[in-house]
Formats: C-alpha cells, sequence, structure tokens
C-alpha cells in the first residue's frame, strides 16, 4: 500500500481490505499474512463503457504497484473485454475475472484477480 499512497492515492483499511482510491479508481486488496496478496479488485465507476476504459488505462499502473505478474498479458486481455459484460481466464498462477456493473447503485466495470496458490483465508469472509 506505501506503493500506492507514495503515487497520491488515498488509502483506507476496513475489515478485510485495504482500498487505495485516486479519481473513480480504485484498488482493493484483501489484508492478511499470506506471501502475496490473494484477492485484488481493481475498479472503476460510471456508465460500463467508460468505466472499462478507464480500467483498462489504471490496470498498468495497479499491477505493477501492487507487484502482479504477468502484468502485460493480463492488461493485453483486459483491453480486449472492451464491450463485454464479463469475462474469466487464467495466466500464471492468478485466476483473473472481469466483469461490469450496470443496473446497481455503484455502476463501473472491475477486474478481479485471485491466487491460485492461496489455501488459507483466501477470500473475504
Amino acid at each position: 500500500m506505501a506503493a500506492l499512497t507514495g503515487k497520491q492515492y488515498k488509502c483506507s483499511t476496513d475489515e478485510a481490505y485495504d482500498t487505495c482510491s485516486q479519481g473513480t479508481t480504485s484498488i482493493q486488496v484483501l489484508i492478511g499474512d499470506h506471501p502475496r496478496p490473494p484477492v485484488l479488485s481493481l475498479q472503476a465507476s460510471g456508465v460500463a463503457a467508460e468505466a472499462t476504459t478507464k480500467l483498462t488505462e489504471f490496470a498498468p499502473e495497479a499491477l505493477e504497484l501492487a507487484h502482479v505478474n504477468p502484468r502485460g498479458q493480463i492488461v493485453d486481455w483486459l483491453k480486449q473485454q472492451s464491450g463485454k459484460t464479463s469475462a474469466q481466464t487464467t495466466f500464471g498462477d492468478w485466476n483473473v475475472e472481469f466483469s461490469t456493473e450496470s443496473d446497481s447503485e455503484a455502476p463501473g466495470a472491475i477486474l478481479t484477480l485471485t491466487d491460485k496458490l492461496c489455501k488459507v483465508n483466501c477470500g473475504a469472509e
């Protein structure tokens, strides 16, 4: 989280996640004593198409600051999801899921990465 704070993101913590935001984008990282975070969620708010574009622009820096690899492949895949409402794939040790929300109080686009190697306390309660 220090890397995100250093880039002028506003960070806070709730019961399960550290959340850092800047404008209409944010990254949530599951808190715990894991060797690496088992869940990362990148979000962009707004109308689905615009939010997907914002998410695609935000992902390279956010994944780099979170030390996620292979981030280049993940970002390239995310770019290919433009116009879709959901998609899933796997890169390395990460399960990757893209989705959009349009009929909710918080419309936008979400990219969630889940560590396949995590065996204990791998998700929020």
